[in-house]
């Protein structure tokens, strides 16, 4: 099917700007039914699962107990190892390198770029039941940082969200200006008093604090002027990376030198009340980021991010009043802290609503780690074999058009902000071929990638369902955990031709019933197996496989 009958197929699920509907509910605690469907909904939202008995285990939490366990802090896991002998001399096999000085004769940062782009990949396949890797790409996919040649600077910048995946937003405002990567990524190690850098002082206005807001006259963009962005690039002058491909320094971090600082007195436009920023050394971009910060645009800026990330592109009128005013204000009365908000927001009668279900293409990253998680794809534990595959499915990720490290542009991954598309530009006439092939060859037997088995095994998934022996109770667990929407008369015909050609569906229990009595009789193994690859196949194939 090609891309424009495809997202035709779509339309009914994916309401465009013109036919989206207000919602019918707002920012109040939802108090509807709770059952697979609506735990299937949150948990598609928040994590990179779910599979079946997640979907089950959030039903018996009930939405206040799977929310409190999705926004759980947890430990940072293991960091990313050496896991080829040849590939870091310096570093034993299965021992990290994230502390280790870079070996220019072996160019030990083109591995580590490697074992970290894999590791990154690897930890959205953990099936995890926390919103923590969301939050990971999210903050990500906003402080953008990219085409850096030292992976411990990744590493570094990756592990502030992980460690704090739900953070007081001003305070890793202020963390990450002064993080490694991103003085080096914006050029913040380059900027000085002598040599002013506006590029950070531009990005921390437009995308990572405030929003321009509309053209009011030249170099006015609502919410800040151009004489502000001169004006707070002064602030940001007198900061160094330090240990960057460094051969001899282990560790790596930021400085502060007086001498490169502007410590002349800064005065911001009258859309920051016309304040002036005297010299305060080492903490003047503290200074500066809690004057932003009284702007409540701030947190509306931010809200509207969320809320695209997590559920739907259009904001219009009635949910920039009902949801995200309120978001922002509970932002605000948070002093920053995003928790409080992130849970309320999943517990809102808006995200709760039957409406929004299906209403998001899957993203790439999605669409990848789900394939895994949902079907429990048996992983390898060799440690060379693991990384390998999720550096392939990372390579995938290239082809797909989102790939973490990789951003297209500063402001990030298009899908989040171009109008009029957002989510539509995921699917076209290169990605959606590569998707349907993938999903084709998971459902084929013996399926290899990066020379390592990954298909899926259709007995033992169909064992994780309800009832393995009624046709009718696989086809509703498949599409729970399978679609956001559910099957039309006419599809649940087709896929019972699928496993019953022309037969009622009392045979299929009597079919899997005689495979259950005799496991070792590989004809009726067969048989029940290409059934069942023959119904998930069809069932990737539809266009509504693509939503979430």
């Amino acid at each position: 099917m090609e891309r424009r009958s495809f997202l035709k197929a779509l339309s009914p699920s994916v309401p465009t700007t013109k036919t989206l509907t207000p919602p019918t509910a707002g920012f109040e605690p939802y108090a509807g039914p709770w059952s697979e469907t609506e735990a299937a909904h949150l948990l598609r939202r928040t994590t990179y699962g779910p599979n079946h008995q997640q979907i089950k285990d959030a039903v018996s939490l009930g939405l206040d107990g799977t929310i409190n366990l999705l926004t759980e802090d947890l430990p940072l896991p293991p960091p990313p190892v050496n896991y080829d002998f040849d590939g870091d001399p310096d570093v034993p096999l299965g021992a990290t390198w994230v502390d280790a000085p870079y070996n220019i004769i072996n160019n030990t940062n083109g591995y580590r770029r490697r074992s970290i782009y894999a590791w990154v990949n690897g930890r959205l396949l953990t099936g995890e039941m926390n919103i923590r890797e969301k939050m990971v790409m999210f903050w990500h996919n906003h402080f953008v940082v990219a085409d850096l040649n030292d992976a411990r600077f990744y590493y570094r910048y990756m592990s502030l969200f992980r460690s704090k995946p739900l953070p007081d937003f001003r305070q890793l405002t202020k963390d990450i200006t002064i993080d490694p990567a991103m003085l080096r990524y914006l050029n913040g190690n380059q900027n000085s008093k002598a040599a002013p850098n506006e590029n950070y002082a531009r990005e921390l206005l437009e995308l990572f604090t405030i929003g321009k807001g509309p053209l009011v006259g030249p170099g006015d963009y609502t919410n800040y002027t151009e004489d502000d962005v001169v004006q707070i690039a002064k602030v940001l002058t007198g900061w160094r990376d330090s240990g960057y491909t460094s051969t001899i320094q282990p560790t790596i971090g930021s400085s502060f030198f007086l001498n490169r600082h502007d410590t002349t007195t800064k005065k911001l436009s009258p859309r920051f009340g016309s304040v002036t920023i005297s010299n305060q050394s080492e903490n003047e971009y503290k200074v500066l980021i809690d004057i932003i910060f009284q702007q409540k645009e701030v947190a509306r800026f931010i809200c509207r991010k969320l809320y695209r990330w997590f559920l739907f592109y259009k904001i219009d009128e009635t949910v920039e009043a009902e949801i995200i005013e309120p978001m922002a204000q509970l932002l605000v009365d948070n002093n920053y802290n995003m928790k409080p908000v992130v849970i309320a927001f999943l517990k809102s009668a808006h995200f709760n609503e039957a409406s929004m279900s299906g209403c998001m293409i899957k993203n790439p990253l999605d669409f990848l780690s789900k394939l895994v998680n949902q079907f429990k794809l048996d992983m390898p534990t060799a440690l060379d074999q693991q990384y390998r595959l999720w550096l392939n499915m990372a390579n995938y990720c290239t082809s797909l058009q989102m790939r973490p490290f990789f951003h297209p542009n500063v402001a990030g991954w298009a899908a989040f902000y171009q109008e009029p598309s957002f989510y539509q530009i995921w699917l076209n006439a290169v990605t959606l071929p590569l998707r349907q092939q993938l999903t084709d060859s998971i459902c084929s037997p013996n399926a290899i990638l990066a020379n390592i088995r990954v298909d899926v095994n259709p007995i033992a998934f169909i064992e994780t369902l309800n009832n393995p022996l009624d046709i009718n109770v696989i086809l509703q667990d498949l599409n729970i955990l399978l679609l956001s929407k559910p099957f039309t008369e006419s599809q649940i015909e087709i896929l019972k031709e699928i496993a019953l050609p022309g037969l009622p569906d009392y045979e299929w229990t009597l079919e899997y019933q005689m495979y259950k009595d005799n496991p070792t009789n590989n004809d009726l193994r067969r048989a029940i197996e290409t059934k069942i690859r023959n119904l998930l196949t069809y069932i990737m194939r539809m266009p509504e496989f693509q939503l979430s």
